[in-house]
């Protein structure tokens, strides 16, 4: 399974992008889409996931500001970022994490850049 992310780009503080990822083949139900972030010198955090069903959990530094959705018959995945902060620079990775027989097979996008301007 590929996943190909796209969305990023350059926006002032107080902004709006939109970021999808969609996985290139279909996904078994049982599983959790999710965003990552990695900042120059930092550590890979979590920023958003969601489950097949539609449940949402959110980093507390995102929340009221960013929202998590995804379609499943298109096997795609959406960050809606508004009033983007500088702190909020980052790489943005998608992830699946897909339960199947057992296994946990987990899946990455290359990653798609968001700078944001003070």
């Amino acid at each position: 399974v590929q996943l190909q992310a796209s969305g990023g780009g350059l926006v002032q503080a107080g902004g709006s992008l939109r970021l999808s990822c969609a996985a290139s083949e279909r996904i078994f139900s049982i599983n959790v889409m999710s965003w990552y972030r990695q900042a120059p010198g930092k550590q890979r955090e979590l920023v958003a996931g969601i489950t097949y069903g539609g449940i949402t959990n959110y980093a507390e530094s995102v929340k009221g500001r960013f929202t998590i959705s995804r379609d499943n018959a298109k096997n795609t995945v959406y960050l809606q970022m508004n009033s983007l902060k500088p702190e909020d620079t980052a790489a943005y990775y998608c992830n699946i994490k897909e339960y199947h027989t057992g296994t946990i097979n987990d899946y990455w996008g290359q990653g798609t850049l968001v700078t944001v301007s003070s």
